[in-house]
This record gives structure tokens, sequence and C-alpha cells, in this order.
């Protein structure tokens, strides 16, 4: 089976907006696309939805794929996850507790990397910050 989601690195000056689960995992904000949605509109719905952030789309970052197992259906999903670099213009942000958020904060970009849980996430951050230096 193949899954497609979308999400964005959401910078506020040298801050990048982190989502805490209910385990403790620390991750970007994102979902999977609705019908008929393409992957820029549900990256901003996915934030939005998320943590309440209004963000404006600055770049393309790129894509992640991996495989997961749905244990529900007994099968493997290949998944591909399509990245936006975003900008903010306020610190102010609310998890969304029933998608299973406790917590969403504006984290130093050094310090977001070591906090992710998946290291494709702090490659797209890394990434991110690289496409931000160059477009000023």
């Amino acid at each position: 089976m193949l899954e497609v989601s979308s999400g964005g690195v959401v910078v506020f000056g040298n801050a990048v907006l982190l989502l805490k689960k209910y385990n403790g995992d620390w991750v970007l904000p994102k979902g999977r696309l609705e019908k008929n949605e393409d992957i820029k509109s549900a990256a901003l719905r996915e934030v939005f939805e998320e943590t309440g952030v209004k963000a404006e789309i600055l770049n393309y970052i790129g894509s992640v794929q991996y495989d997961y197992k749905n244990f529900k259906e007994d099968e493997i999903v290949r998944k591909t996850v399509h990245w936006y670099l975003m900008k903010s213009n306020s610190m102010e942000c609310t998890p969304l507790r029933k998608e299973g958020f406790i917590d969403a904060v504006y984290v130093h970009i050094d310090k977001a990397r070591d906090l992710l849980r998946y290291s494709d996430e702090r490659k797209v951050i890394i990434k991110g910050i690289e496409l931000m230096k160059k477009l000023g």
C-alpha cells in the first residue's frame, strides 16, 4: 500500500516548531493528504491543524520515503512525506491534543535537531536550514 503525507519545517527567527507526543517523542508537524488535495495545501493544513500556526511556504525541501507495518491491516505501507520550509509571524502555537500532542514549542535550530525522534526529520531540518541560508 502507498501513503502520501506532507508537513512543514516552520521557522520563526532561529527557532523551529516542534510537537511533543504523549510518549515523549518530538516530531515535526505532518499528516496525510485528503482526497483531491495537493501536497502544498496538505502541508499548510496539517501545520495549522496540529499546531494552530498559520505558516507561509518559503520553499520545497524534498521528500522522504520509508516503510512501516500497519498492524491493523497486516500490511507493509510505503510512505512518502513531502516537506516544505515555512515561516511563521508569531511564536504562538497550540498542540492538537486529540492527535496525541501534549506540547507545541519553538526550539532553537541547534537544539531541535537533537530533540527530534526520527533521523529523517533531523535531516529534513538540516536541509531546511541550508535552504534558509541560501534564500537569505
